[in-house]
């Protein structure tokens, strides 16, 4: 049996997984930053909107139901990238370090974002989940949140940095 075509195929796919997954600089195009963002405000958006709805069903004041909507935005932004590269084969430990390295950056920007306009907008912390002004007011956010968070991520992708790191459990 001939070897020497499965050793150069071997090789050349090995050099071309260095050259697109490889620990260097990726290149950042706009899509793939956007799909990172997408990714991110998916798990943003679930936990936000999760901490809302609980709590005003508890009747918490606005500073404490904003706090649980922060903390769930993370939890389940987290949650998208650590279960995926858990999926890949990462272990617990690795995939937490993954998925913190991944997304810590995109999640913090994305929240100050939205929850900077929530506040902003007059009558919106006051708003309750069947008014329209509430959910403009989020949607809102989320919308500007994905345009400012987009370039962030295009610019640590490019570095290898942020959603780069999973790209090689992919």
């Amino acid at each position: 049996m001939d070897h020497s075509t499965h050793h150069t195929g071997t090789a050349h796919d090995h050099a071309a997984h260095q050259a697109n997954g490889g620990h260097g600089r990726e290149s950042a195009s706009w899509g793939t930053a956007a799909k990172a963002t997408l990714h991110c405000l998916t798990g943003c958006a679930i936990g936000e909107i999760l901490g809302m709805v609980i709590g005003t069903a508890l009747i918490w004041g606005n500073v404490q139901t904003m706090i649980l909507a922060i903390a769930l935005a993370f939890v389940f932004g987290y949650s998208f990238t650590l279960f995926a590269v858990r999926r890949a084969g990462l272990g617990w430990k690795s995939a937490v370090k993954v998925s913190l390295a991944a997304d810590t950056v995109s999640i913090a920007v994305m929240e100050l974002v939205d929850n900077g306009i929530i506040a902003l907008v007059p009558g919106a912390m006051d708003a309750h989940l069947s008014d329209t002004l509430f959910w403009t007011a989020l949607l809102g956010g989320f919308a500007v949140a994905f345009l400012i968070t987009t370039p962030v991520n295009k610019w640590m992708i490019g570095r290898g940095k942020g959603h780069a790191v999973i790209h090689t459990y992919h």
